[in-house]
């Protein structure tokens, strides 16, 4: 006879307070490329242990954990498989996660959060409790795979973002545009397919422009884009119609914000337009799905890098400090809103 005792649910601070096991877990079958391995069917727990070099056992008891999420699941014959949900683990799918998995759940931005009280403590990144004089991408440009990680992972969301930034902004009014920390050129290249008249600049760091010129070749662009490398705190690659900053100003404080804003302003002609596209912090903090973005995006700031999510206020403040005037704030489907601005005598 079925046991007709009925459970006790947990408490939800218990869920909460638990979401760490699973986000590593994550990471971990997201290094091990696990989803690869099983992309063409199940495959047995032995057999993925030995070709990521793991304990069958151990592996075996993350893996249970992740199918209690609906990452993976696990079959009569023990044959664990992919699930839809576990489907953009994989490296070779169109809008694979991997790499934002990795950048997000990994040990860089988990050991960050160890720190969260020394955060709140004085209102500074956590690697300035170690490094004073860094700021968050000093180590990752050091490391070549961290670097990777990130630009992947950024165009993870750009590639998604790209088409609902051109299709909500009237691009096609401009002769060129810059993408300043424009990455590897996602954006700029998704703006300019929708816009066969618009010619493009992405700057970045040196080697990160050097990434974004291999894409613009590899999207058949380089008679309409450039990729030139630089440090947007010194100069601005001037002349262009617009500037763009997609989740560039949420990176820094107040004081680098107005550094890299007084750039920009320095290097627009009087007609130009400023348009920085990033999320706008809400007015009032519900349990929504977007204040939960919202409100998590602007901690991870404070604790990884120092930024923050600004509210219109804040951009308008912003704005005004650096010689702009807010003219309009245009909301996308992506949950990213573009915060636009003209320059100011």
């Amino acid at each position: 006879m079925a046991d007709q005792q009925s459970t006790i649910s947990l408490p939800p601070l218990y869920n909460i307070s638990i979401g760490h096991f699973f986000s590593r877990a994550l990471a971990l079958a997201a290094k091990l490329k696990l989803a690869d391995l099983m992309k063409n069917g199940p495959r047995r727990c032995a057999d993925l242990a030995a070709a990521t070099g793991t304990n069958a056992t151990a592996l075996r008891r993350v893996m249970r954990l992740l199918v209690s999420v609906g990452i993976f699941d696990e079959i009569e014959s023990g044959e664990f498989k992919l699930t839809p949900a576990g489907e953009p683990l994989r490296t070779d799918v169109p809008g694979s996660m991997r790499a934002m998995v990795m950048l997000f759940a990994g040990v860089g931005i988990q050991d960050g959060w160890k720190e969260l009280e020394y955060c709140v403590a004085t209102g500074e990144p956590s690697f300035r409790k170690h490094s004073p004089d860094a700021n968050a991408f000093t180590a990752m440009f050091a490391d070549p795979e961290a670097a990777k990680i990130f630009d992947q992972a950024m165009a993870t969301f750009t590639a998604q973002t790209s088409i609902a930034i051109a299709a909500a902004y009237d691009f096609s009014r401009f002769g060129r545009i810059a993408d300043i920390g424009g990455g590897n050129g996602a954006l700029m290249i998704g703006i300019l397919r929708a816009n066969p008249g618009l010619r493009g600049v992405v700057f970045d760091q040196p080697g990160t422009a050097e990434r974004a010129s291999a894409a613009i070749s590899e999207a058949g662009l380089t008679s309409r884009c450039e990729a030139i490398g630089g440090d947007f705190f010194k100069d601005i690659p001037p002349g262009c119609d617009a500037y763009l900053l997609k989740h560039v100003i949420h990176d820094w404080n107040d004081d680098e914000a107005i550094r890299i804003l007084s750039n920009c302003h320095r290097a627009m002609k009087s007609a130009a337009t400023l348009i920085v596209a990033e999320g706008v912090y809400p007015k009032k903090i519900s349990e929504s799905e977007l204040c939960r973005g919202a409100t998590a995006t602007d901690v991870n700031m404070l604790v990884s890098t120092g930024g923050r999510q600004r509210s219109e206020a804040d951009f308008r403040a912003l704005f005004n400090a650096t010689g702009f005037r807010l003219t309009q704030i245009v909301s996308t489907p992506a949950r990213l809103s573009l915060v636009e601005g003209q320059r100011t005598p």
